[in-house]
């Protein structure tokens, strides 16, 4: 035992080479004692009746089933306790309570499979504890809180799991002079036989995300954006087929969203968008109902909208899919926006991206009778640039950045959604998702992490997360009917210190879900 030599020594200090005699009152059945020390073997229960000034303390097989609160309570002047070969299983909150002169604890080839988090509190002198050949898959998190003058820990000989749970030990670090024993992996496979102080804590992934339902808001919009109005963040909720848009704010005392106005008026549809069409009217800041509901219509129609600032001037590109329709360019000249280009006519284009490459803007068009197309920005126009193979029948497009790389989430109503990344001179193929009536593959950074979101209209909507260790999107989890029905887009809004998804839906209502962080290593 690691404890045995410590306890020889701490035994013959204590006076143990001369003549046993009882303490003051009665040495316990089964139990030898001297003027300081005791020795029992074989109770069946802790015994109680020693010295109040008793210093050391041996207890071998007793019958004591677990070590309750308060179970030392009786022996306040303990500088070393130990437990070894007995049955106990379980060793709860405060069971070493009252031994705060306690210095040396070993608790040694027991059968201990649990220990509580709370269990040494109060031994505020420790400087020595073994746990080794017990049953231990993992240690509570916080375990030796408050024990400044622990600087020997013996862990060898349990079945330690180590997953997350042992992370916290890993990054324990009380004390310079700290020394951690040969504590070893007995699981996952891939770690077995593993010493503890060999694992790498930045290997573990221990930070996990989950989006939970929150709040339904009683009507459906096909269009959810985020804006600030007054310092305070705001969602507007379009609805085209109304005629309207809802504004939602925060309501502090419900801690829940409300609506706080309603904005009416109909936004003129695509197909009044030729080069002879009329301007359209501006909307001064901050309200965003015109915009977000001309998207809306866009996408009601079949057709998108991207935003794009030249020269200190606002446009957007309107992608017309009537079978005669032009997509066009429109920027903005005093009241209103006139169009500046006409591009890609007679193809049936379904969405328009703006982004960024190489330092320069350009412009990919989703459409509804060709590969999608790229336009980059040269000569104060767009011209075409390439077009994106592999990829057909793709209904809308969403592009993100990370790492220093640009990604592209393309939809597919039916059949496998694409994941692409630019590599210089076009975008390649990355990964294909299984659609199932999917409108919007939607990337959204919350928080760390970089999501995308792949809505369905006939099953569960998929949310994945990037691995920025693979470069890929991996399954996070589902959101599902009956609340989420028909999505149409997503937003996220931060509010009161918490996170929140809103998700957009065509028949149904609005959904908003909450971010949550958890920590598997807790």
């Amino acid at each position: 035992m690691a404890g045995t030599g410590i306890l020889l020594l701490f035994l013959a200090g204590a006076g143990v080479g001369a003549a046993w005699r009882p303490p003051k009152g009665k040495c316990p059945l089964r139990c030898s004692c001297s003027k300081d020390s005791a020795l029992c073997e074989g109770t069946p229960d802790l015994p109680e009746s020693f010295s109040p000034t008793l210093l050391s303390l041996s207890l071998v097989r007793t019958g004591v089933p677990q070590l309750k609160a308060g179970s030392f309570l009786r022996m306040p002047s303990l500088h070393l306790l130990l437990l070894t070969f007995n049955s106990f299983s379980i060793i709860e909150d405060d069971a070493f309570t009252g031994l705060s002169h306690l210095q040396y604890l070993f608790i040694e080839d027991n059968e201990i499979g649990s220990i509580s988090k709370n269990a040494l509190r109060g031994l505020r002198s420790l400087t020595h504890l073994s746990l080794a050949n017990n049953h231990l898959e993992a240690l509570p998190r916080f375990l030796f809180r408050g024990l400044e003058t622990l600087t020997h820990v013996d862990l060898r000989g349990n079945p330690f799991q180590c997953d997350c749970r042992v992370l916290w030990l890993l990054q324990w670090t009380p004390t310079a002079n700290v020394s951690v024993g040969t504590g070893a992996c007995a699981g996952p496979a891939a770690l077995t036989h593993m010493q503890l102080h060999h694992l790498d804590p930045k290997t573990f992934k221990c930070r996990a995300i989950e989006l939970s339902w929150f709040q339904t808001v009683a009507e459906s919009a096909l269009g959810v954006e985020p804006f600030s109005y007054q310092g305070e963040p705001h969602i507007v909720l379009a609805q085209p087929f109304a005629g309207r848009c809802l504004i939602l704010t925060w309501d502090y005392s419900l801690q829940r969203f409300r609506q706080e106005e309603e904005l009416s008026g109909e936004p003129p549809h695509p197909a009044l968008l030729p080069t002879q069409s009329p301007p359209l009217p501006s909307q001064p800041d901050p309200a965003p109902c015109p915009h977000s509901a001309l998207r809306g219509v866009l996408q009601a129609a079949g057709a998108g909208l991207a935003p794009l600032r030249r020269a200190g001037q606002a446009c957007f590109v309107v992608a017309d899919a009537s079978k005669a329709g032009s997509t066009t360019l429109l920027c903005r000249d005093g009241p209103g926006f006139y169009p500046r280009q006409s591009l890609h006519a007679w193809h049936r284009d379904t969405d328009a991206e703006v982004l960024e490459l190489d330092g320069r803007p350009h412009l990919l068009l989703a459409s509804a009778s060709q590969r999608p197309v790229l336009f980059h920005w040269l000569g104060g126009r767009f011209e075409r640039r390439t077009d994106i193979p592999e990829a057909e029948d793709v209904y809308a497009t969403r592009h993100f950045q990370a790492g220093g790389e640009v990604f592209l989430c393309l939809t597919r109503y039916i059949g496998d959604s694409m994941v692409m990344r630019w590599d210089g001179s076009m975008f390649r193929l990355l990964q294909q998702l299984p659609s199932r009536g999917a409108h919007v593959f939607q990337p959204l950074l919350i928080a760390k992490d970089q999501l995308a979101i792949l809505g369905s209209d006939f099953a569960f909507s998929q949310v994945f997360r990037l691995e920025p260790d693979k470069g890929l999107l991996e399954p996070l989890q589902e959101l599902g009917p009956p609340a989420l029905v028909a999505p149409r887009a997503f937003a996220h809004i931060s509010m009161a210190g918490r996170r929140f998804l809103f998700a957009a839906c065509f028949k149904g209502p609005t959904q908003i879900y909450q971010h949550h962080e958890l920590d598997l290593s807790a």
